[in-house]
């Protein structure tokens, strides 16, 4: 680890050093940013030099404050942010049919599925299908995917069973924004949030930022589809279902969506569902902007919040299709935003946000008034063995500090 930057306000010097300790063997960038009550209360950064890593990827440019990274899947949450402001105005009823604004999704079965359920996950599109031809490449062609999704049928009766939308989730809901604010989630996003709170916060990055991306690295291996096959069919499972059929082919095409994400074009498209792109002080910016005002401006009100936090998918299985499948740290959805769980504590229950691949983590705690935005670039979260061990230090140390203000 390089040197700690940063500053911190009074009573918050042990999160300091929690994060410094957290990021002390890690060789990437690092930057945690905390608002307390609409106010900035921590904004710390460590970067790596190419003498620290074997990588190569990291530069001496990465301890600059400057620099921002793709946010994977806490993209959702970002996306989730848009739907809810279009729900808020009375724009968009989250209970309604997807149809309703996207009449060509109701297609192969789908006409009762509501936008509630494409947020929380219950809509049974989890990923594409081999026949859709949708990979890495394709990924950066918005009607192509929107199409492919228009017309598959559902894998399981929707909202009766919840299984994550990894990447679909972002054109799901995207198009449903696009198609009622005649503006795609990039540009959404400029207009109503970034541009008014001052964030670095892109989906579908401008040219002009591209100098300014730190890449990624160190993500494990993932399981290829030969292990994947091998895995199900110790566990039982049925590879010959559709949806294991669906499961196997995204283990097929994920390295190509991992290039993609990690490329100018594919920083330069929008895939609302795992590549914004950003720093943890936006992130926490933006979080504190749905609880509270910042600097003026508050973008959800308490009942909006209070909606989109309610669980909606405690209570459902996973597909019966994958039942065998072992989840020893089960995800836990409101309307779009990742809830407390063992996985992912956030700040406790009542907190609202989202992880991402790797690490990133961005969330708000209303009854607290705490923001946070973590942001990392050496991959190493194993989101299946629990709670990034980075997080535990800063968050111990925030609930301290948190204490004692009150």
């Amino acid at each position: 680890m390089s040197q700690l930057h940063g500053t911190v306000g009074p009573g918050f010097d042990g999160v300091r050093a929690a994060f410094e300790a957290g990021q002390r063997d890690d060789p990437g960038l690092g930057q945690l940013c905390v608002y307390l009550h609409g106010e900035p209360v921590v904004d710390l950064w460590t970067g790596a030099t190419e003498t620290e890593t074997a990588t190569e990827t990291a530069t001496e440019t990465d301890a600059d404050t400057d620099a921002v990274s793709v946010l994977m899947s806490c993209s959702k949450g970002i996306t989730a942010t848009c739907a809810h402001l279009l729900a808020q105005r009375g724009e968009l009823d989250l209970d309604a049919p997807v149809a309703r604004y996207w009449p060509e999704f109701g297609a192969a079965g789908k006409a009762r599925i509501t936008v509630a359920d494409l947020l929380s996950h219950r809509a049974g599109l989890p990923g594409f299908t081999r026949e859709s031809g949708i990979g890495g490449a394709e990924m950066l062609d918005w009607s192509a995917c929107t199409e492919a999704l228009a017309a598959m049928a559902p894998l399981w009766q929707p909202g009766t069973a919840m299984m994550y939308h990894s990447v679909t989730f972002g054109w799901l809901v995207g198009e449903v924004i696009r198609r009622v604010s005649g503006r795609s989630v990039g540009t959404f996003l400029a207009d109503e949030i970034a541009g008014p709170l001052g964030l670095d916060l892109w989906i579908g990055l401008p040219a002009e930022q591209e100098h300014r991306v730190v890449p990624q690295f160190g993500q494990a291996a993932p399981t290829g589809p030969e292990r994947l096959r091998a895995g199900l069919s110790m566990l039982g499972v049925d590879l010959t279902t559709p949806l294991a059929q669906v499961l196997l082919y995204g283990a097929e095409t994920v390295d190509s969506v991992r290039d993609v994400l990690n490329s100018p074009a594919g920083h330069a498209v929008e895939v609302p569902a795992a590549n914004g792109i950003g720093n943890a002080r936006s992130l926490a910016r933006l979080y504190a902007a749905t609880i509270g005002e910042v600097d003026g401006i508050r973008l959800l009100d308490a009942d909006t919040v209070a909606r989109a936090r309610a669980s909606q998918t405690v209570q459902l299985p996973a597909p019966a299709a994958l039942a065998a499948i072992p989840d020893p740290h089960p995800l836990h959805f409101g309307l779009g935003y990742e809830l407390s769980r063992s996985g992912n504590p956030q700040f406790g229950p009542g907190s609202f946000g989202h992880s991402g691949a790797g690490g990133r983590l961005g969330f708000a705690h209303p009854e607290s008034g705490l923001a946070v935005g973590y942001v990392c670039t050496n991959l190493t979260w194993d989101h299946t063995a629990g709670p990034d061990p980075r997080w535990l230090p800063w968050t111990e140390a925030l609930h301290e500090a948190v204490a004692a203000t009150h």
